[in-house]
């Protein structure tokens, strides 16, 4: 129940307040935090051995190695014009120019600066994932299901210089500050999140759609409906400025499918690649793909069957349908999924309920595994992860 207004304190000690809640919601998150910089500290550690044995450098693998080149380009020199077969305005703004700008306060080049970066992000999105998970299912959930990120298949792209960790970290607070009707936090954050990736499309909906069940609620809540002004600001916003860049309304889009090879078609290619990937001999990376996209949809309707709160599986079903639904790129398709954490939710639930040593058990298990993919990814396979 809320207090009223002459039991709250004095605004001078609000800011007081605010420091001890933050201090105390960071000692409540530093299990889920260190536990998961413990995983990923492991997986690299196996890549950096790998990398060593084939005098490749670990620096080279996490931050000059496919998109990354692309982001170092834009940094370097900006956006081109469209022309190019493969314009680089495919490529979401905010994470190069966070990176350009901190670049240029350090004494480290783009590509370090970028790595750094992707850690640090991907700290913050285990702080999130953890917060949603503790809200929802208790505190050894929410623990349990950070780790869980930083032991995926594709977890080694959380710790490149890729735009994967800080996207999932602005999703995971998106929704956090969405469970606690925080509209203004949410939206701000929805609107940054729109400038990081293009699948924010999975996640603008959700807040929209949540500011507009509360708006009926409440047709004068205005921070509702400032919500649903700023949201999806970030993601249309770019979009309009790529469309006068190149002088056609969907220039964006035209890119992506023209130049990429990338565009919508309702699941027909991914359907059409896993079948023929099962039924002849294919790359170890086209596997998992396959075994990752089932396991999705299968982790998907245990949430459903689990009910969820509304917004994790709508998050969750909108990257899964942008990922199976679009052409093009199938060896990529799982990394696309990792911004999906709710789906970790079921996992994460089980392994809370079970005792230490099996959790501990499974996760190091599954921290071999990843590291092991990792490595395979960076050294072995041909192609962006």
């Amino acid at each position: 129940m809320a207090l009223l207004d002459h039991t709250r304190p004095a605004p001078a000690t609000q800011p007081t307040g605010r420091r001890d809640a933050l201090r105390r919601a960071a000692r409540a998150a530093a299990p889920a935090v260190l536990g998961y910089l413990l995983v990923r500290l492991a997986a690299t550690a196996m890549l950096w051995m790998w990398a060593r044995s084939e005098h490749k450098s670990l620096l080279g693998l996490l931050g000059r190695k496919w998109d990354s080149l692309w982001f170092l380009g834009i940094i370097e020199h900006g956006y081109d014009h469209g022309t190019p077969a493969q314009s680089n305005l495919a490529f979401f703004p905010l994470y190069p120019q966070l990176v350009r700008g901190t670049a240029a306060l350090s004494p480290t080049g783009p590509a370090t600066t970028g790595v750094v970066l992707g850690w640090l992000f991907a700290l913050a999105a285990a702080w999130g994932i953890y917060a949603v998970g503790a809200k929802l299912y208790g505190q050894r959930a929410g623990v349990v299901l950070a780790v869980l990120w930083g032991v995926i298949p594709h977890a080694v792209v959380e710790s490149m210089a890729y735009t994967e960790s800080l996207f999932t970290a602005l999703a995971a607070w998106t929704l956090y500050a969405l469970l606690c009707e925080h509209w203004l936090t949410s939206a701000f954050l929805c609107l940054l999140a729109g400038l990081t990736r293009p699948t924010a499309s999975a996640l603008v909906p959700v807040v929209c759609l949540a500011a507009l069940f509360a708006i009926v609620r409440a047709p004068r809540a205005w921070r509702a409906w400032a919500a649903l002004l700023i949201a999806p600001a970030g993601w249309i916003g770019y979009l309009v400025w790529v469309g006068l860049r190149v002088h056609r309304l969907d220039g964006w889009f035209h890119i992506q499918k023209d130049g990429w090879g990338s565009s919508w078609d309702g699941g027909r290619f991914t359907v059409d690649s896993a079948r023929h990937i099962l039924s002849t001999p294919s790359a170890l990376d086209l596997y998992a793909v396959t075994v990752v996209l089932l396991l999705a949809v299968a982790l998907f309707v245990l949430g459903v069957l689990d009910r969820q709160p509304w917004p994790l599986l709508l998050f969750s079903f909108l990257l899964l349908a942008t990922s199976i639904g679009g052409s093009g790129y199938y060896h990529s398709k799982a990394r696309f999924l990792v911004a999906a954490f709710p789906l970790l939710i079921p996992p994460a639930i089980a392994l809370a309920k079970a005792r230490t040593g099996t959790a501990v058990t499974v996760v190091t298990t599954l921290t071999l595994v990843s590291g092991y993919f990792g490595g395979y990814l960076l050294l072995v396979w041909n192609h962006s992860p």
